[in-house]
């Protein structure tokens, strides 16, 4: 199995738990920022250069969730 196969694992098992805990996808905004901030966090921890980098990528964030509100599909 890849590191790609993996990690979709992973995400696979966590989302399914996520929506297990909490059946209301509106809550899982709160989740969503948590894990954003955790993911900040493990960027900046080892790397300080890395928050420019990590801004770029909320950034492109930002441009799939506003492609997936207009096309109503993810990539």
């Amino acid at each position: 199995m890849s590191r790609d196969d993996e990690f979709r694992d992973l995400l696979n098992a966590t989302a399914t738990e996520i929506a297990r805990l909490e059946d209301n996808p509106r809550t899982w905004l709160s989740w969503m920022v948590y894990l954003l901030a955790r993911l900040e966090e493990q960027a900046t921890d080892q790397n300080s250069m890395n928050k420019d980098s990590y801004v770029a990528m909320l950034a492109a964030l930002e441009d799939e969730i506003r492609n997936r509100l207009r096309t109503g599909g993810w990539h």
